[in-house]
């Protein structure tokens, strides 16, 4: 063959990738379309917001994984005054258990989920719990993270190392501690400073006060986190906008 011949060939390969990459970016746009279409007959506005939701489902946890399911509808409505916010749930329980759910928009999947789990004894995965938000991060926008335990018993290097990487996705991490297990509040106070987050405390009788957070941080998120939908303990502790 000769060289003219072989350019021939490189330019008409060269030609079909471009026009395959074309026609997959076309067929993506088509399907985004359809979603959105359907989203709009359905009477359903487009997600304008992602929170994960991840809650520490070891033994100790029962009360206030009831005290969350329970909050989920309060969640649901309050962001849907702001968008619509889609929410997916992270957990972990017993000796190695550490599940995520699908993406929803519907607070009845998620109490749905959250029914049919119980607490079950074990060690703290908040690793596994971080390295999930950087994976998905990856593929979704992720606005806001909730996490919500009492202690931690991983190592805290690894821990504020898998919290730095979040940072760099920009997904700020809202912290909440039942108790005041002295490590856990190091740490966790950490995790929040340096995702752009905030840290609270609550006990098991302050359910109103968890609903506050999560009402709030529901809104930011479905708001393209607006930081004026925080309740105000939360809000005074992220990162003031450069100017």
């Amino acid at each position: 063959m000769t060289k003219k011949s072989d350019q021939l060939t490189k330019g008409a390969s060269s030609s079909l990738q471009s026009e395959t990459g074309k026609g997959e970016v076309a067929a993506f746009l088509a399907k985004t379309k359809m979603i959105r279409q359907a989203q709009v007959q359905q009477g359903l506005k487009p997600v304008s917001g992602h929170l994960l939701f991840a809650l520490d489902a070891t033994m100790s946890r029962q009360p206030t994984w009831d005290v969350a399911c329970s909050l989920q509808s309060d969640m649901f409505g309050v962001a849907a005054s702001h968008g619509a916010l889609a929410t997916q749930l992270v957990y972990f329980r017993g000796t190695g258990e550490c599940r995520a759910s699908r993406w929803t928009r519907s607070a009845d999947d998620m109490i749905g989920w959250m029914e049919r789990f119980d607490c079950r004894a074990g060690r703290t995965q908040i690793g596994r719990i971080l390295q999930h938000v950087k994976n998905e991060a990856k593929q979704t926008k992720i606005d806001a993270v909730v996490y919500v335990g009492d202690c931690l018993e991983e190592n805290p290097d690894e821990i504020v190392g898998l919290a730095g990487d979040i940072a760099l996705h920009g997904i700020p991490v809202f912290v909440f501690q039942e108790g005041h297990e002295a490590l856990a509040t190091t740490i966790f106070k950490e995790i929040a400073r340096l995702t752009g987050g905030a840290y609270a405390q609550f006990d098991s009788s302050a359910k109103h006060k968890l609903a506050d957070y999560l009402k709030g941080i529901a809104a930011y998120a479905a708001s393209g986190r607006d930081v004026t939908r925080l309740p105000p303990e939360l809000r005074k502790q992220l990162p003031k906008p450069k100017r």
